[in-house]
């Protein structure tokens, strides 16, 4: 991840932040620890092993509670180490209620 890519400051972490990756659909859950983070990026340290793991899109489980997560994309690994990449919600198209064709009949 290079400086020009990563939008907006890093913030590292000294003795890191006990953060956990888990799968969309729940099957897999690992501990791990944030180093560093930034609007759109992070850099973690996994305990365990990754091998196996669907990495393609997983969540960034910031409380112990699941009630702080991020939805994320694997980068790179190098050991231990990921970088990993936060993906931003789809524009969803506005629904402006029903359409000419489309209207609903009151009887």
């Amino acid at each position: 991840m290079s400086e020009e890519n990563k939008g907006t400051e890093r913030v590292t972490f000294s003795r890191g932040y006990d953060v956990c990756i888990m799968g969309i659909d729940g099957t897999w859950r690992r501990d791990c620890q944030l180093n560093a983070i930034s609007d759109n990026d992070a850099v973690l340290t996994v305990e365990g092993s990754i091998q196996g793991l669907n990495l393609k899109e997983f969540f960034l489980l910031l409380s112990s509670t699941g009630l702080a997560y991020r939805r994320c994309e694997l980068v790179r690994v190098n050991g231990a180490e990921m970088d990993i990449q936060f993906i931003k919600g789809k524009n969803k198209k506005k629904r402006g209620g029903a359409s000419a064709g489309q209207e609903a009949t009151v009887n």
